[in-house]
């Protein structure tokens, strides 16, 4: 059984990456702005993107896997952060 898990669980792995010190700010930035970025699941081993403004939600047309769904996750935040910071 724990094989079995072991499997599945890889199936799910996001990778991983490693912000920087302008990724976190550019997070926090968002998050106090109501600006959230999360991964949404379409199926094992891909994922879109929502990313919800004041309410409003839309999802990514694209479907990320893991070696690139964090590096863009922060990439939209970065956006949003050059785009809406005073």
């Amino acid at each position: 059984m724990a094989a079995a898990w072991n499997k599945k669980n890889k199936e799910w792995d996001m990778g991983d990456y490693r912000a920087s010190a302008e990724d976190i700010h550019a997070k926090q930035w968002c998050i106090r702005n109501k600006i959230y970025i999360a991964p949404f699941a379409k199926q094992a081993g891909s994922w879109y993107i929502d990313i919800t403004i004041n309410g409003k939600q839309n999802r990514s047309p694209h479907v990320y896997t893991k070696d690139i769904i964090w590096e863009n996750i922060y990439k939209f935040y970065k956006y949003y952060y050059d785009k809406y910071k005073k």
